[in-house]
Formats: structure tokens, C-alpha cells, sequence
């Protein structure tokens, strides 16, 4: 089942003939870069954009990951930063957000002569509360992953098959997902989450999330991770880090890190 729906992947991308790939290094669009690369070569272009809601240790990733592949990669700045719909928070934001990527990139694929912008998202994807989804839509991008009905899992399942050596490469949405709903982004705080997470990374935790609210930061782990989070980690330290990072208070969540927690506001609305 899944060595047909690799097929359909090579077939899609076959009968495009060109592809600039939305590529951000995340496991998904690492592996339609893959793929694409596969079947084009050098037809086929990975884009990455900058802006303060990415980390600059994922952006050095991402150039890793694609000297890896071999396909060429092109940087590009985007400024979501400008725009008051984006900064102010609402639950639309990533309709903003992508809206302002895939301007950007289809104004580049027109100009470079590339009649497809493919990005990476699975069909998971396409059942949780993604509004970026529609902007890219309304672009003309295409999901081939989605398309072919892969799911996340399996997205890992082939990356590990294709010998990609970060098929387990836990998530990384952009920083602004730290924030709850209705809390002004700044640069300050996108760059103080940032440091907090790559901090507490180096200390040997990978799956995690900082959530800001306010001046407080809350740490989520894995459930299973939290006793020894607790029993292990200098706590003291961490605090004191985190003061200077520019919060107050430092907590940890007790319920643990679960993918897109800060959306059970609006299930609750519903």
C-alpha cells in the first residue's frame, strides 16, 4: 500500500515537470523534496522562507537536510511581521501567515519559470484546524502527500525507507504557535520562546514546547518525560535562564505536550 502511494507520488511529480518545493526542513517537506528531487533533479527547487517566527537553528537544518538530498535550495525572506492580521493574533492566523508565504512563492515560481508550488502537507493535516491550508489553496499550491492520502505516520514510515536520517525529527511549527489566541506577536517574544526552547534542547530535551502567555513561560514535555524532567534538571537554573530570557514566572505543565493544545480554546468554543 505504501510502495503505491511512493508511485503516485512519483507519478504526480512526473507529470508536473517542474516543482518549487515550500520547503521549511520539517520531515514532511523534507520528504516531497526528496521525491521531487528523485524524479526531476535539478528541475526541481527547494524554497526556504526566513522570517523571526523561525528558528535559525531550523533554518541551518533545513540547508543541511537539502545538501543532503542534493536539490538546489533557494532562502527567501518573508515579512508576515507587517501585517496587523498576522501580529494581532486571531484564530485565523496562519491564513495570514501562508497567505503572505505563498504570495511569495508563487510570485518567485513565475518568475523562475516553475508552473507548480507543491508544499508538505499530509493528510493528517487535513483533518485538524489549519487555515493556512485554504490560503495555499487559494494560491494554487498542491499537496501531493495529501493528494495521495499519506498520513504522518507514513511520512515517516517512507522517510526511513528512502534512508533519510531524520525521519524521526519531532515537529517544529513556526514560533507564533506558542501563543495563545489574541496575544500580540512581537520579535521579543518569538526570540525569547526561541532561545527557551533551544536552551532546554541542549540540555538533552527534543520533544518540546515553550508556550508564552504573558510573562510566563510554560514548559510541556511528554508525560512519560516529566517525573524525570523534575528529578533531573538543575530547576533553579532553568528559572534563572528563563528570567533572562525576559519572563517572569516559569511553569511546567503538568498534562504534558500534545500537538496543537493551544486549539482545545476553540473546541471548547464550539
Amino acid at each position: 500500500m505504501l510502495t503505491e502511494k511512493l508511485e503516485q507520488l512519483k507519478v504526480i511529480f512526473a507529470e508536473m515537470g517542474q516543482a518549487l518545493i515550500a520547503y521549511s526542513g520539517g520531515v514532511d517537506s523534507s520528504l516531497v523534496a526528496k521525491i521531487a528531487y528523485d524524479v526531476l533533479g535539478d528541475r526541481a527547487l527547494a524554497v526556504t522562507a526566513v522570517s523571526p517566527s523561525l528558528l535559525p537553528e531550523e533554518l541551518e537544518d533545513a540547508s543541511l537536510q537539502a545538501a543532503t538530498i542534493g536539490i538546489p535550495h533557494k532562502i527567501i525572506e518573508t515579512h508576515e511581521m507587517e501585517n496587523p492580521n498576522y501580529t494581532s493574533n486571531p484564530v485565523n492566523r496562519c491564513y495570514f501567515c501562508k497567505s503572505e508565504l505563498h504570495d511569495t512563492l508563487k510570485s518567485l515560481a513565475v518568475e523562475m519559470g516553475y508552473p507548480y508550488v507543491v508544499d508538505g502537507v499530509n493528510a493528517d493535516d487535513l483533518h485538524d484546524y489549519r487555515p493556512g491550508i485554504q490560503a495555499a489553496k487559494e494560491r494554487g499550491a498542491r499537496s501531493p502527500l495529501a493528494e495521495v492520502g499519506i498520513t504522518k505516520a507514513e511520512v515517516r514510515q517512507l522517510s526511513q525507507q528512502l534512508g533519510l536520517p531524520w525521519w524521526n525529527k519531532p515537529a517544529q511549527p513556526c514560533l507564533s504557535s506558542r501563543f495563545p489566541y489574541g496575544e500580540e506577536i512581537t520579535v521579543a517574544k518569538l526570540q525569547r520562546v526561541g532561545r527557551a526552547e533551544i536552551y532546554l534542547r541542549k540540555l538533552g530535551w527534543q520533544n518540546l514546547r515553550v508556550r508564552s502567555e504573558g510573562d510566563t513561560a510554560r514548559i510541556e514535555l511528554p508525560p512519560e518525560q516529566i517525573q524525570k524532567f523534575v528529578l533531573n534538571t538543575d530547576l533553579p537554573s532553568v528559572v534563572s535562564r528563563f528570567q533572562e530570557f525576559g519572563f517572569t514566572y516559569v511553569t511546567l505543565d503538568l498534562e504534558g505536550y500534545r500537538s496543537g493544545k493551544l486549539n482545545q480554546v476553540l473546541n471548547q468554543k464550539r
